[in-house]
């Protein structure tokens, strides 16, 4: 590989990067419904839609980046400042596990991918808020809503990744990771 060519393909995985971080972030900040459900209230938002087809259709890394940055950039700038470094280690964790499951490249495989990281999100986000909120009881209210958050995810990202990955298999003959 010449110079030119690595350039290329670190500009190529930067801008997909980029791209993943960003749609992960718009649709968490854009897409969403708040839940008053806790003193803080609950978010429930489609930010596992971008979240999850990135990892699927651009691997574990790219899931990783664009789940840590995009919605840890989000409770950053959205006055949810005390989630993020949660926000950041939880759902890139997410988003690395996803990608990691789905180069399998079936829809059971997306399916697992997609419930792994619900078993992901519901733990991770208890240990969050019994850190915050210094209480085991109050942490269960989030539940529902984190259920309700990845499943409508899943429904969503399964069938459209095993479209998007077959039109874009044929279109430019496979996705790098």
């Amino acid at each position: 590989m010449n110079h030119t060519t690595v350039e290329m393909t670190i500009t190529k995985k930067l801008t997909i990067n980029a791209m993943c971080i960003a749609l992960t972030f718009v649709a968490t900040a854009f897409i969403n419904i708040r839940l008053p459900i806790m003193a803080n209230g609950g978010l429930v938002h489609l930010g596992n839609v971008p979240l999850f087809l990135s990892a699927i259709l651009f691997g574990k890394k790219t899931g990783a980046v664009a789940g840590a940055f995009g919605m840890g950039l989000f409770d950053l700038l959205s006055g949810w400042t005390a989630w993020a470094p949660f926000t950041f280690i939880i759902v890139g964790i997410m988003g690395y596990v996803v990608g990691s499951i789905a180069e399998k490249k079936t829809t059971l495989w997306y399916s697992v991918a997609v419930l792994a990281a619900l078993l992901i999100k519901i733990i991770g986000y208890y240990i969050a808020e019994v850190i915050l909120y210094q209480n085991w009881a109050t942490p269960l209210m989030s539940i529902p809503g984190n259920i309700i958050q990845v499943v409508v995810a899943g429904v969503i990202v399964v069938p459209t990744a095993v479209a998007l990955r077959k039109t874009l298999t044929r279109q430019i003959g496979g996705l790098e990771k």
